[in-house]
């Protein structure tokens, strides 16, 4: 076998591994997203996580100014720059932040309380800020791979839109708005992603940083997810200073 016939099969196996590590840990096998997506969360609950999903959805953009403070590469710059602008968007139009806020207003919610972060509960918090972190001071190549989580997002934003649209007043076109962008959004910032992934993860090492990588984001993903089952489904036991039903409302 050549070279460039072993570098092939090397990317292969790697590419099958992440796709394993989505196929076991992705968030959607949360319970927290069944009960949401089938229509069986209270009014209280889609509000608990509207508002703590936000706390991820504004760090998206502080994570990725993170990374391209420390590319060298311009090309790797112009590439990768798109996603702030997905996410903050322009003065006008908005980007994904302000689509998740319409959200937020759609479920009842005043919209400057969720963009304030009050009520976000403590350990999304600390899920949202290590993951900052992780992108800001670990290798280029964790911090690329730790983004791979949106090769599993279109399905679960195609399950969401269909199932919210199916069970709850308030989801309409505008509501899902957000969720309907990222299903042209997150396949085009992935497919390159990947690629560069692949092509630099190069050694047995690099190829276990990269998997090592999209496992951390996974955990920080379902760690979310698991402080709101805590905190507003079983047990229920909500920490001080996270959301009380009523709070914030519009």
């Amino acid at each position: 076998m050549n070279a460039h016939s072993r570098n092939a099969t090397a990317s292969q196996d790697l590419e099958a591994r992440l796709m394993a590590i989505g196929a076991e840990r992705y968030h959607d096998k949360h319970p927290f997203h069944h009960k949401l997506h089938s229509g069986q969360c209270t009014p209280d609950q889609v509000r608990a996580w509207v508002i703590n999903r936000w706390a991820y959805q504004a760090a998206i953009p502080m994570k990725d100014a993170a990374f391209l403070s420390r590319c060298s590469d311009p090309q790797m710059r112009r590439e990768w720059r798109s996603r702030i602008e997905d996410h903050d968007g322009d003065i006008d139009a908005g980007g994904g932040i302000r689509r998740w806020l319409k959200l937020a207003e759609a479920v009842g919610l005043d919209p400057d309380y969720v963009a304030s972060g009050r009520g976000v509960l403590p350990a999304t918090q600390f899920a949202v800020d290590a993951y900052i972190r992780y992108v800001r001071d670990m290798p280029l190549l964790e911090a690329v791979a730790s983004s791979l989580t949106e090769l599993f997002a279109p399905s679960i934003h195609e399950r969401r839109i269909e199932g919210m649209l199916q069970h709850y007043d308030f989801a309409n076109a505008e509501s899902m708005s957000y969720f309907k962008k990222r299903l042209t959004e997150a396949p085009k910032d992935v497919k390159f992603g990947l690629a560069w992934v692949l092509d630099h993860a190069d050694t047995p090492e690099k190829q276990d940083a990269a998997c090592g990588a999209l496992i951390f984001k996974t955990n920080v993903l379902w760690a979310q997810l698991d402080a709101l089952w805590g905190a507003y489904v079983e047990p229920g036991r909500i920490p001080p200073g996270a959301w009380q039903p009523g709070e914030g409302m519009a």
